[in-house]
């Protein structure tokens, strides 16, 4: 399912793109990974930092866990994951504009 970055109770949804519950998986980047890269920053950075994984959901994607835990618990989980996997793997495929 595809949505929009929304506007949420505390604030404003910091991703505005379309995104996935959990970016596809590949043994290369994707066009899914190369148009989310700011996200992906934005979570490794959110980490670095210590945030709660709660607020990173909410402020990131703009969905509530208090609405959708099992939603938030997964897009959050799923996207970290992708990431964290970006930094060791696929950022030398983006470099070198191999995208499936």
């Amino acid at each position: 399912m595809l949505q929009y970055g929304w506007i949420s109770a505390p604030g404003n949804a910091v991703t505005t793109s379309l995104f996935l519950d959990e970016p596809p998986s590949s043994a290369t980047p994707t066009a899914y990974d190369a148009a989310n890269v700011k996200l992906y920053l934005r979570l490794l950075d959110a980490e670095a930092q210590g945030a709660s994984w709660a607020d990173v959901v909410e402020t990131i994607f703009g969905i509530s866990v208090n609405a959708e835990p099992e939603r938030a618990e997964r897009v959050h989980r799923s996207h970290l994951a992708r990431a964290k996997w970006m930094t060791k793997n696929g950022y030398s495929g983006l470099l070198a504009g191999r995208v499936n």
